[in-house]
């Protein structure tokens, strides 16, 4: 990368997602620019139909756009096929899903070593990077409980430590608070902002305004486009459409 500038985290320039054709069409994102760098706390508001979901899916490679292109760590993740685009997904993006998502008869600690076992990490070293991870979230005391001996909080503190396990490049999280009380939402709350003081890059969807002031930076999508982009912090924000004569030095490796 010339002039010492870092390989921002995700790069989309003018992605567009649309499902079905002609009038019944329907347009969920509309030529979306939106850059986040490395180390970056970023949340994602709209209203319902406002896309939220279609960007995560995007963002997480779990749908591709339509039209416009998407960097992942300096990835363009259009040239990627099938086999591709789930090595990105273990080893690049760390999921938190509302529900938890984790295996029922499973202990805490298998639950986090299972991207490790998809990338055939030997047993020995997944299990020291499971448990650091889960001393992340300060849950070693718990490491060989079921998920159904663990409160909504801990679960969801599980669901992070698996998601931070493989080092990915992007945190990817779905409404991470949305299924817990106001106690557990603060801590949720103060590992991820942990996580983002230790330099992971975060990316949240939420409905919950109290939950994305948490964030360094608020995106509000209306309509599929990106209609405000701020920082709550005092770094200036990055704006949701970028100058095109920058985006080839910003993705460049």
């Amino acid at each position: 990368m010339s002039g010492g500038l870092r390989r921002p985290t995700l790069f989309l320039r003018n992605v567009s997602k649309s499902y079905g054709q002609g009038e019944i069409a329907v347009h969920a994102l509309r030529e979306v620019d939106l850059l986040v760098e490395r180390g970056d706390f970023v949340a994602v508001m709209g209203s319902s139909g406002s896309g939220k979901s279609t960007l995560m899916n995007v963002l997480g490679c779990l749908d591709v756009p339509t039209t416009g292109r998407y960097f992942l760590d300096g990835i363009d993740v259009a040239d990627l096929d099938d086999y591709e685009l789930a090595y990105v997904r273990n080893r690049k993006i760390g999921f938190v899903f509302q529900s938890f998502n984790l295996v029922p008869r499973t202990s805490a600690l298998h639950n986090v070593e299972l991207p490790l076992i998809y990338a055939r990490v030997p047993r020995r070293e997944r299990r020291v990077l499971a448990v650091e991870a889960l001393d992340a979230v300060g849950l070693t005391h718990r490491m060989e409980h079921m998920p159904n001996e663990l409160s909504g909080g801990q679960q969801q503190r599980v669901a992070i430590a698996r998601a931070i396990v493989t080092a990915p490049a992007l945190v990817l999280a779905d409404e991470p608070t949305g299924n817990l009380d106001s106690a557990s939402t603060v801590e949720i709350m103060h590992i991820l902002s942990d996580l983002h003081a230790a330099g992971r890059t975060i990316v949240m969807i939420t409905h919950e305004p109290e939950v994305a002031a948490q964030a360094k930076r608020v995106i509000h999508l209306v309509d599929g486009r990106v209609d405000s982009d701020r920082r709550t912090d005092s770094a200036p924000a990055t704006t949701a459409r970028l100058e095109r004569d920058d985006s080839a030095e910003a993705v460049s490796a």
